[in-house]
């Protein structure tokens, strides 16, 4: 599953710098402030905080997002 390295718009084997690059680069665009969508917004800063935590990342890379939520 690669929703959310998707979301992101990044490959599943990019590094921290690569994924936090990006996650800047997209909430910025979707920030409400600046008029993006608060709905992607908040699906941006989920797949970050997932991704950017590497035990939930590992998790999330082995069983997918419903491990993660659940």
């Amino acid at each position: 599953e690669t929703e959310y390295y998707d979301r992101l718009g990044v490959d599943p084997g990019c590094s921290e710098a690569e994924l936090k690059r990006a996650y800047k680069r997209k909430s910025l665009a979707a920030h409400p402030d600046r008029g993006g969508s608060e709905e992607t917004f908040k699906e941006l800063n989920e797949a970050y905080q997932v991704l950017s935590d590497p035990q939930k990342r590992e998790v999330y890379d082995r069983h997918g997002k419903a491990a993660v939520d659940g």
